[in-house]
């Protein structure tokens, strides 16, 4: 097969930017670094309410700062914390964070784009494409999902075809790396394409959704799978 005949789908939060760590649990540690020490049955509502009202509501020139900004800000404001400034920080450093895995996957998205056409597939808010172009990855991608535009979210198997589609790929020749097993994994199992489960480093050992499955603690090892 040659490139042309091959795709590699990429997740976006939690598999570009962190290494398998979703945004909910990123966010939960700032805060905590920050000293909101918060029990998990309050950030969690918090957290999805800050998250939902942000889909479909930003514009798709909403930057990846301001993204951030106004996701950590909801949150803070749903917990009622006093210090106003904490959120802040907390936005700052996820920006950071974000920023810096995402350079260093920049090598790794180039080598691997000379041998396939890779594309992204994210439960997004609207502003991927505007979010991609701050990291300096979208170059990189012949196809950006964010299903705030198509109307559907992962794990639909309507999302990723969606993709396939677009990439005139057939999903047997096509690969999705994702961090969630319930959206990624699923989804892409439905549409019958292969995938490469992004566990991180952290994560305790867990069983796959598929006997022969293959996961990864960091994007680092993708290459010696795809090989």
């Amino acid at each position: 097969m040659t490139a042309n005949d091959r795709a590699i789908l990429f997740d976006f939060g939690g598999t570009l930017d962190a290494d398998g760590l979703p945004w909910k649990e990123r966010v939960y540690r700032l805060f905590r670094d920050e000293g909101a020490v918060v029990a998990r049955d309050r950030f969690d509502p918090a957290f999805y309410s800050a998250d939902d009202a942000l889909v479909g509501t930003l514009p798709a020139t909403t930057s990846l700062q301001e993204t951030v900004e106004r996701l950590v800000i909801g949150v803070a404001s749903s917990l009622e914390l006093a210090d106003r400034a904490i959120g802040r920080r907390v936005a700052s450093r996820f920006l950071a964070d974000s920023l810096e895995t995402l350079a260093g996957n920049t090598p790794l998205l180039r080598r691997i784009g000379r041998r396939y056409r890779l594309g992204i597939v994210s439960n997004f808010y609207g502003n991927l494409a505007r979010v991609c172009d701050d990291a300096g990855i979208r170059s990189f991608f012949s196809v950006l999902v964010d299903s705030a535009d198509v109307g559907c979210t992962k794990p639909a198997p309507r999302i990723f075809q969606h993709a396939l589609d677009a990439l005139g790929v057939s999903a047997a020749k096509a690969t999705f790396v994702g961090d969630s097993l319930p959206r990624d994994m699923a989804g892409a199992r439905a549409v019958g394409m292969r995938h490469i489960w992004l566990v991180g480093a952290e994560a305790p050992a867990a069983s796959p959704c598929c006997r022969d499955d293959r996961q990864i603690r960091s994007l680092r090892e993708l290459e010696s799978i795809l090989s």
